[in-house]
């Protein structure tokens, strides 16, 4: 593969309504420029993207693909660097990773199913991102097609920015050719290529709300064309073209164009405006974003000649290769043999050599420039949102923004003994996925993983039993509940043993009752008078209590807000001891606490809700259902934010039933606020449960 400049690179993300043809899109272009010699499809399970076991086996999109293709127009070569994306969300870790890296999105779109949801956060993700943006509308083939309807829809949700570059020619039904709107020519598809012919009589009304449409859109971007356009004047073919680069390159023109990726029908034609219209790295991205050595902010420019710098975007495993680091050159070039920095964590590699990857096929090149994307192996320590750089160039970007992974699941190995192994093969897993993560729990003694989504952590599960050899299953987590009192008791604890000897004698008098603190397990005070009890003993009576909060009498749940006051006891002179002092106190807790109206406190979450307004009466009655406290919302950006303290034992699904209710639309953030009383019936239940696991 050819070294290429960035002005002849196209760096483009596919995203899109999982099922909408994205894959087809990648594996066509890959065929048509002779990238791969077969065609494959995802009923077959042997597209280029798609070639994860757990892919092939589920039939779709799990991972971002990279699939490089080189395609000329005249004398003039390009590469497109195609990002292949998930569509289900379960994955939109991956969607970021590639997103951190595209120059620009082509969002798919079915031409029966019309918008979807998918549709909708392709178009956020890049308006957020403020990336240039083209649409596919795929499945013209199909009888039930209806480009009108799907354009109607599009221009209803997105605007005037929607612009349809082509108008349909049809012959008994079938989708032959297209009128080329912006330049008013017509096209008949031959094969992969198209053929220039007469536009059809009878098309003009048709065309002409497109058109209209269209020098809209072009008069928008600048207000000499605006003011032609409102007194009539006709546009020159150089200013609609000038205007047509300059309003997809500021996203007030977004080209619609059509075709059937099944068959290969206007796939050549995608390429060709892929390669004309979408800007290169160094339009779109002419500057990046960064830190120096010192922490300041920066810019670094795409440009060649400059010192090398990458962002590493994504990483995965392989059996062979080992360690695969993708990432993009964001300045200057790398060579084989180049020695490189991993910048954060100040490690030195050397290159041996640089690829690309088609889908799982490595490339080998001889250069990889500002702009471009490639891989590197067995870099030991980088990891994904690592900088890497040459070694005099002390610069590090910003990290993908990965949206938090919020469902949890207990997660524990099948076999005894496969600990260790599972822990070692679950970090190999996050080093791939980011957005999964997992933690140990010392108290519940119980490892979680936490996931986007049910989905995502069955993925999770297959990749270990597959990959790494280890079987693993995930059960509901537990819940870290605590204990306290709300009453007072005065109880004596006594212990006495004589076996001959020394005996042991500790006899304490204990008040047990709230301290007020449910920060700290305990307090401890002493009010003796007289003697009764030495004050030698005064630290075995407070360690029985500290060993004693560990474990509640309830339900075996860590005490908290427990005060602890010693007013009286008696001691032997030769007997006693601290361990019977320790013991006495036990046995005094152990008695008193049951008669200090004991109660179960469970922990309480801040939840914040992003969802649309119509979804809001769904979301406020089904976190009623969970018990949880609506405290307000607020209106931003066309969202509303809901606000709710919701019991974290009804959060751990959360991720998935909101995915549900809202159709995908819907996000959430939580973090931990405070303990709080659980009501008796749910507290009945939390104590059968122990019951039950004993």
């Amino acid at each position: 593969m050819d070294v290429y400049a960035a002005e002849n690179i196209r760096n483009i993300v596919l995203l899109g309504h999982g099922g909408v043809g994205k894959t087809t899109i990648a594996e066509q272009m890959a065929f048509i420029t002779k990238a791969t010699t077969r065609l494959g499809k995802v009923t077959d399970k042997n597209t280029v993207s798609d070639f994860d076991q757990e892919e092939m086996k589920r039939g779709f999109s799990i991972n971002t693909s990279l699939i490089p293709i080189e395609y000329s127009i005249g004398s003039d070569k390009y590469k497109i660097n195609v990002l292949d994306t998930p569509g289900y969300f379960d994955f939109a870790g991956e969607v970021a990773e590639a997103m951190s890296v595209a120059s620009a999105a082509l969002i798919v779109v079915d031409a029966k199913a019309g918008m979807q949801v998918g549709t909708e956060l392709a178009w956020e993700k890049a308006e957020n991102a403020h990336m240039p943006r083209m649409i596919f509308v795929n499945g013209m083939d199909d009888p039930e097609a209806d480009l009108d309807r799907v354009l109607d829809q599009l221009k209803e949700k997105f605007g005037n920015a929607i612009a349809p570059f082509q108008v349909p020619i049809k012959e008994g039904g079938k989708f032959v050719g297209f009128v080329n709107v912006p330049t008013m020519e017509g096209r008949r598809f031959a094969g992969n290529k198209v053929e220039s012919c007469a536009i059809p009589a009878g098309m003009e009304d048709e065309i002409e709300p497109i058109r209209s449409a269209i020098l809209e859109a072009v008069a928008a971007t600048d207000d000499e064309l605006m003011e032609k356009f409102f007194m009539e004047e006709e546009f020159t073919p150089e200013e609609i073209d000038t205007a047509i680069h300059n309003g997809i390159l500021g996203g007030e023109i977004v080209p619609v164009l059509c075709g059937a990726a099944i068959n290969g029908t206007g796939i050549g034609v995608l390429m060709n405006s892929i390669c004309s219209y979408i800007p290169g790295p160094a339009v779109a991205a002419p500057k990046a974003a960064a830190k120096d050595a010192s922490g300041n902010d920066i810019e670094v420019a795409c440009d060649p000649a400059g010192a090398f710098s990458g962002f590493v975007f994504k990483t995965s495993v392989d059996p062979f290769l080992g360690k695969i680091s993708y990432f993009k050159v964001m300045s200057g070039a790398i060579h084989p043999n180049d020695t490189i920095v991993n910048v954060g964590k100040e490690a030195e590699a050397r290159v041996s050599r640089i690829y690309t990857m088609r889908g799982k096929e490595q490339i080998e090149l001889a250069e990889l420039s500002a702009g471009d994307i490639g891989v590197l192996t067995k870099l030991t320590v980088t990891q994904t949102c690592d900088t890497i750089a040459a070694k005099d160039f002390s610069v590090i970007y910003p990290a993908v923004p990965f949206a938090p992974s919020l469902m949890s699941m207990a997660i524990s190995p099948k076999n005894k003994g496969d600990e260790d192994k599972m822990t070692t093969s679950l970090n190999k897993l996050i080093e791939e996925d980011p957005t999964l993560r997992s933690e140990v729990d010392g108290e519940l003694k119980q490892q979680l993983i936490y996931g986007a989504g049910d989905q995502h952590l069955d993925v999770a599960v297959n990749k270990l039993k597959n990959k790494f050899k280890v079987e693993v299953e995930l059960s509901k987590p537990k819940v870290s509940y605590r204990e306290t009192i709300l009453g007072r008791s005065e109880v004596r604890g006594k212990y006495k043993k004589q076996s001959g000897g020394h005996g042991q004698y500790g006899d304490v008098l204990m008040v047990f009752e709230p301290s007020g603190d449910m920060e700290k397990p305990y307090v401890f005070e002493e009010q003796i008078f007289g003697g009764s009890v030495p004050k030698n003993y005064f630290p075995a009576v407070e360690k029985g209590i500290q060993e004693s909060v560990k474990e509640g009498l309830l339900a075996g749940y860590p005490m908290v807000g427990v005060k602890a006051t010693l007013i009286d006891g008696s001691y032997h002179p030769v007997d006693s001891s601290e361990m019977a002092f320790k013991t006495a106190t036990s046995m005094a807790f152990k008695d008193g606490i049951p008669k200090a109206k004991p109660v179960i406190l469970e922990p309480i979450a801040t939840v914040s809700v992003l969802v649309n307004e119509e979804y809001m009466g769904d979301i406020m009655g089904d976190l009623t259902k969970r018990r949880g406290r609506v405290l307000g919302m607020e209106h931003l950006g066309g969202k509303v934010q809901l606000n709710a303290e919701v019991p974290m034992s009804e959060m751990s699904a959360y991720a998935t039933d909101l995915r549900s209710m809202t159709q995908g639309r819907g996000s959430y953030t939580m973090e931990f606020a405070r303990y709080e009383q659980t009501l008796p019936d749910v507290q009945a239940k939390i104590i059968a449960e122990n019951k039950k696991d004993e």
